[in-house]
């Protein structure tokens, strides 16, 4: 990460990833084999856009999938099953870029410590 910008862009898509998590999520359990309408999945489709921006090359859930065909329509259970790799992997780029200092947690800008504060890392490692 290189600015404050790029951590309100990260926390941006990890509350729309959750907030469409538990929405669609909801919806499969009821239904997992229905299909997402079109005004839903265009909005999702946003929000893999912008995950796949903010999370770039190395963080990216599939090599192969950008956003779901609107012409395919996805049941909810595929929808849900995607969103939740996106979240897992926000969470592990956010991971990735923040440290502790004196009993706090704080992002970090190309490596170095910022004083912007975060919670403690979720995942245990880096990606390779």
């Amino acid at each position: 990460m290189d600015s404050k910008e790029d951590v309100e862009l990260l926390e941006k898509l990890v509350g729309q990833l959750q907030s469409l998590y538990a929405e669609i999520g909801a919806l499969s359990k009821k239904s997992p084999n229905d299909a997402v309408n079109p005004f839903k999945l265009k909005l999702i489709n946003k929000v893999l856009k912008m995950g796949n921006d903010v999370l770039g090359e190395n963080y990216k859930p599939f090599e192969e999938f950008d956003q779901f065909d609107g012409d395919d329509a996805p049941s909810t259970s595929d929808v849900t099953m995607v969103i939740s790799q996106y979240m897992e992997e926000a969470e592990r780029f956010r991971s990735d870029n923040v440290k502790q200092e004196h009993g706090a947690w704080y992002y970090l800008f190309q490596g170095e410590l910022s004083d912007i504060r975060s919670g403690p890392p979720t995942k245990i490692g880096r990606k390779r």
